[in-house]
């Protein structure tokens, strides 16, 4: 078993990085690899629609995008943690996610996926609704905790004040691993569930 986690935040030391650490404590007891990649420090432009992926394989814009595009890949679930800026996710993160998602050209089905928002105070569920977003488009189950996966704090170390937060990564660390190893079980006994061909219907005709 592997995990990608991104973290959204420009801040290498920061809150976000406190949470994921707590995951990956857990990921590590129960034999799953991880990775972390800290993009949300990095000048990364957004998406421009040019549909130049679905001819190349990858983005065209050749930066952390693409490299992420083989570990996500090689990945069998994804997590995906952010600062809150304005209720919503780190613009940088989301630059990522776009381009990600929409160039990777590979099945994502079936990857379990985890969101978690990190702020001083309000704004989190907004986040964490953002970010689920790209999981459930592409068929990925999402992994749940004992609370929305949030952490609370402002100044760099203040997370670790936040006793029920941080249980809340743990409990999401544990939940995603028993899914990713229930998920290969299935898959081994039964296959994936069977896709229809994509029926697009437009709203403009």
């Amino acid at each position: 078993m592997k995990v990608l986690l991104l973290n959204g935040s420009p801040h290498e030391q920061g809150n976000t990085s406190r949470a994921l650490a707590e995951m990956e404590k857990i990921f590590h007891a129960e034999n799953v690899q991880t990775e972390i990649v800290r993009v949300g420090s990095l000048a990364v432009r957004g998406c421009i629609a040019c549909g130049s992926c679905k001819e190349k394989g990858k983005c065209v814009f050749n930066d952390i995008v693409n490299e992420l595009a083989p570990k996500f890949e090689e990945a069998d679930g994804l997590v995906v943690a952010s600062p809150v800026y304005y209720a919503s996710a780190n613009a940088t993160l989301v630059a990522v996610l776009d381009r990600l998602f929409f160039s990777a050209p590979f099945d994502k089905s079936m990857k379990v996926g985890a969101s978690v928002a990190v702020a001083r105070r309000g704004g989190c569920s907004a986040t964490f609704d953002e970010l689920n977003k790209y999981f459930t488009i592409c068929g990925m189950p999402v992994a749940s905790s004992q609370y929305w996966n949030s952490v609370h704090g402002r100044n760099p170390g203040e997370a670790a004040q936040d006793e029920e937060g941080l249980q809340t990564m743990r409990t999401l660390a544990r939940n995603m691993t028993f899914l990713m190893k229930s998920i290969a079980l299935g898959k081994e006994a039964f296959g994936l569930p069977e896709k229809e061909p994509w029926k697009p219907t437009h709203f403009i005709r």
